[in-house]
């Protein structure tokens, strides 16, 4: 087992850290090390934080034992970088440039139903199910045999109730 010693200013900095600290992989390590400084054993620590390879306990404490607290705030995953970073310039839009390129493609600001509403009735489930048979599977099989592109577009809003979507005769056909 290994054997540290921690100074009562770093057991207040690991319980302090161990909640507000921004990142929570820095959490768990927080939390690994203030459970050992409280006496746990490394199998009582790894079954209360739930890791699973002993070899990450003994890499947190080993963390500790080389750098203290700011070696435990280090990060050392780089993720994978994006195709799509060397078009970053290009793709940032304002607000105002993306309202008008939604509404040269023929979207408009459209406002739609609260959940929950009068979606139960019988009349708006017939009406669903003869959009999901009359339109939407038609084009997910024509999608599906290479013929048409669907896209889902999500946005964002700040008003709850409102959507950008295409409209009757001003639909694209993909």
């Amino acid at each position: 087992m290994i054997q540290i010693e921690f100074s009562e200013a770093d057991i207040a900095a690991l319980e302090y850290e161990r909640y507000h600290h921004p990142h929570p992989h820095v959490q768990r390590k927080m939390e690994v090390l203030y459970l050992k400084s409280q006496g746990l054993s490394h199998q009582e620590i790894r079954r209360l934080c739930r890791i699973r390879n002993k070899a990450t306990l003994v890499s947190y404490l080993r963390e500790y034992e080389a750098g203290g607290i700011a070696a435990l705030k280090q990060l050392h995953s780089k993720g994978q970088v994006s195709e799509l970073n060397a078009y970053a310039p290009s793709l940032k839009r304002s607000p105002t440039q993306i309202k008008a390129f939604l509404k040269r493609i023929g979207l408009r600001y459209r406002k739609v139903g609260y959940i929950p509403g009068k979606t139960a009735t019988p009349e708006k489930m017939a009406q669903q199910e003869q959009f999901q048979s009359a339109e939407l599977e038609p084009r997910l099989t024509e999608a599906k045999a290479g013929e048409r592109a669907v896209f889902l577009w999500m946005l964002p809003t700040l008003f709850t109730g409102f959507t950008w979507a295409f409209s009757g005769a001003s639909r694209v056909s993909l």
